[in-house]
């Protein structure tokens, strides 16, 4: 009978499906509703059904990494973007009609809206990010100290590093923890990169 109650308890603490509430791995698909700007957890079955059909309040995250290691992004560049932190994600919000930059901060994330001549330049040096599918897929970011690492990523993932920050934030800088484990996540998705 114990073994039994070990294995209820194990399984009753797995994550769950939003849609059916089947049982999902830790690694696992996300969609998104734009209308509440909400992210949630789905089985592949779900998100396969849910996330690409036309006018569905669901949109599908998608699941690529791409390091990109030839991106043109100057200094003055950046600090058109006018942002607090070297450490932000760019989308397209189609609930705010325009591109949006959004930074990690011990309060959560905020966002910000991006001057549309600045991000018009910045794409003209950089076409590829001309057609980031909208509300979804994100250029992340990370310019702090020496650093220069730019993805083409779904938005949980930069949710998950904003919600990281948030999480280990210690003090007025942050304290040392929380930096390890941003520079852990960065490792960790160059690891896994496309």
């Amino acid at each position: 009978m114990a073994r039994l109650r070990q294995y209820a308890r194990r399984e009753a603490a797995r994550e769950r499906c939003e849609l059916c509430s089947a049982a999902i791995a830790d690694e696992h698909e996300h969609l998104y509703v734009p209308a509440d700007r909400q992210l949630i957890c789905a089985c592949s079955p779900c998100a396969i059904l849910f996330g690409h059909r036309e006018g569905t309040k669901y949109r599908r995250v998608p699941r690529d990494a791409t390091h990109l290691t030839r991106l043109r992004l100057s200094d003055l560049q950046w600090e058109a973007f006018g942002l607090p932190i070297a450490l932000a994600f760019f989308q397209f919000s189609s609930h705010a009609g325009r591109m949006v930059a959004v930074y990690p901060s011990p309060a959560g994330a905020t966002e910000s809206a991006v001057p549309l001549d600045s991000w018009s330049d910045f794409v003209a040096d950089n076409p590829n990010l001309g057609n980031l599918e909208p509300d979804v897929e994100a250029l992340l970011v990370n310019r702090i100290g020496a650093k220069r690492d730019y993805f083409r990523v779904g938005i949980d993932r930069c949710f998950r590093m904003a919600g990281l920050l948030r999480l280990h934030w210690r003090g007025m800088s942050g304290g040392d923890k929380v930096w390890t484990e941003i520079d852990s996540f960065f490792a960790d998705l160059k690891a896994k990169k496309n």
